[in-house]
């Protein structure tokens, strides 16, 4: 069976995305920390596409415009977390960079294990967020089976098409490790701005002479859409101004974004990529006209078709060529955020729980491997956890969001508050994610309020308190060999 245009377009960009990052990188070696963080090499431009890449995801290419055409203003929260992130990416992270150069830490859990002398706390951290980051693979699978679905014509099995996607770029960070997703990640950044500017200004010109006209016409037939709810409304004002401070305080505190950050060559260098990520934020407003757009062009939509809607709009008007490019770098955007994801949690399943709890694989070569086997590992449970729990993603998704941000407390207290130790921070980690998980699952009346908002307040209200209630401060031989006070 020959494959439709759009997907033989998606199939030579990705092989041909992987093959030109195998050919930059080349020889590897078994070293750990040049297969796990490219080496603490990286220089402004390389980070810079590689945090880039981990932050905009399927989720920016697909669900700001699907949620702009079923709902509309709600979605406006990314522009104010796009500010408002990277102020605090700018305060942090040089910080964050410089505690784990000292170190020589190598994983997301290895800063909770040496800030708060722990291997078993960064063996619990490990175990916690591989659960988070598990289940936040799901949204990058689940918008590749509408990626590849729309890119397939009808003629193919999403779903089959999915699992050899991500079998390629599981094969891929076995092989390249973080150096290889990095210039992986110069295509996909390329191709993705390319798309958004199709989507977001070319199809308005086409269907109504500007995106300015395009607006107004939106307006007119969709006024309320533009206006956000009423204070304590579901998605109202008190829930994008709690969703805003939470996705800003949580935006840099991932996983992928630590793991990131430890790659980079130098202090100044994190500073510099956090100045130059709000340039990402320009792909988010063609994004929202490509939602209006699709909402008059093809009403009607609802549910996941919604988040399709302007690929649709392609698919019904334009030469498939172009919806083939189009998808493609949808197909990246979620294929290569996915692997950062792969492969920082595989590396701290190995350090954080193979060495430093059961002491195998404690150096070189045999850390490499045993990263390259949790690899495999991760990517196929997630694989099974998509294929038998897709059910329920929704509420999977919003316990990854709200979830995943409860590690903040821990990072940020720890870094900017020398009194903060071990006990509180675990109570309040463990306080914090139960009352996302009990708030997702069961829905309560949270007066307009984000779920992961209200956990993230009891976490880090917990976190105060007990501190100040045990008024235990660090030993002065943990003072004099980490001064926060350097700049």
């Amino acid at each position: 069976m020959s494959l439709p245009v759009p997907m033989l377009i998606v199939a030579g960009v990705v092989l041909g995305t992987i093959a030109f990052a195998l050919l930059v990188v080349r020889r590897l070696g078994s070293d750990p920390t040049q297969f796990i963080l490219g080496g603490r090499s990286f220089g402004a431009i390389l980070l810079w596409v590689l945090m880039g890449g981990e932050l905009y995801t399927t989720f920016t290419f697909l669900r700001i415009a699907g949620w702009v055409y079923g709902r509309g203003a709600e979605i406006y929260y990314v522009m104010a977390v796009s500010g408002a992130a990277y102020i605090v990416a700018y305060l942090y992270l040089p910080r964050l960079w410089r505690f784990a150069k000292e170190r020589e830490l190598l994983t997301f859990a290895d800063f909770f294990a040496a800030r708060y002398q722990s291997k078993v706390f960064g063996a619990f951290v490990a175990l916690l967020s591989t659960c988070t980051e598990a289940l936040a693979l799901l949204v990058y699978l689940t918008g590749l089976q509408i990626i590849l679905g729309i890119a397939g014509l009808g003629a193919i099995d999403s779903a089959h098409a999915v699992f050899i996607a991500f079998g390629l770029i599981t094969l891929f960070v076995f092989t390249a490790g973080l150096r290889g997703m990095a210039w992986a990640s110069v295509v996909k950044d390329s191709l993705m701005l390319a798309a958004v500017v199709v989507v977001g200004f070319v199809l308005p010109i086409a269907f109504f002479g500007s995106p300015a006209a395009m607006l107004d016409r939106a307006i007119a037939v969709r006024p309320h859409d533009f206006n956000i709810g009423a204070w304590t409304a579901g998605n109202g004002k008190l829930w994008y101004i709690s969703t805003t401070i939470l996705n800003a305080v949580g935006f840099f505190v991932g996983v992928g974004a630590v793991a990131a950050t430890y790659a980079a060559k130098s202090e100044q260098t994190v500073r510099r990529n956090a100045a130059l990520l709000p340039l990402y934020g320009l792909m988010i407003v063609p994004l929202f006209f490509a939602g209006y757009m699709a909402s008059l062009v093809l009403p009607g939509l609802h549910g996941r078709q919604s988040d399709s809607a302007y690929l649709r709009v392609l698919q019904a008007h334009f030469p498939l060529w172009l919806l083939g490019m189009v998808c493609a770098a949808g197909t990246l955007a979620g294929l290569l955020p996915a692997a950062t994801r792969l492969l920082a949690t595989a590396s701290q399943l190995m350090k954080n729980i193979l060495d430093d709890i059961f002491g195998i694989a404690k150096e070189g070569a045999a850390q490499t491997w045993a990263t390259r086997g949790f690899i495999i590992l991760v990517a196929a449970t997630a694989l099974c956890l998509w294929l038998f729990l897709r059910a329920s993603l929704v509420d999977l998704l919003l316990f990854v969001y709200n979830g995943a941000t409860q590690f903040a407390p821990g990072i940020l207290f720890g870094l900017f508050w020398k009194r903060v130790t071990l006990a509180p921070v675990a109570i309040g980690l463990v306080i914090g994610e139960g009352v996302a998980f009990v708030l997702t699952v069961h829905r309560f009346p949270l007066a307009g309020f984000n779920p992961g908002f209200v956990a993230l307040a009891l976490n880090t209200g917990m976190v105060v308190l007990l501190t100040f209630a045990l008024r235990v401060r660090l030993p002065k031989a943990q003072k004099s060999d980490w001064d926060l006070r350097r700049a």
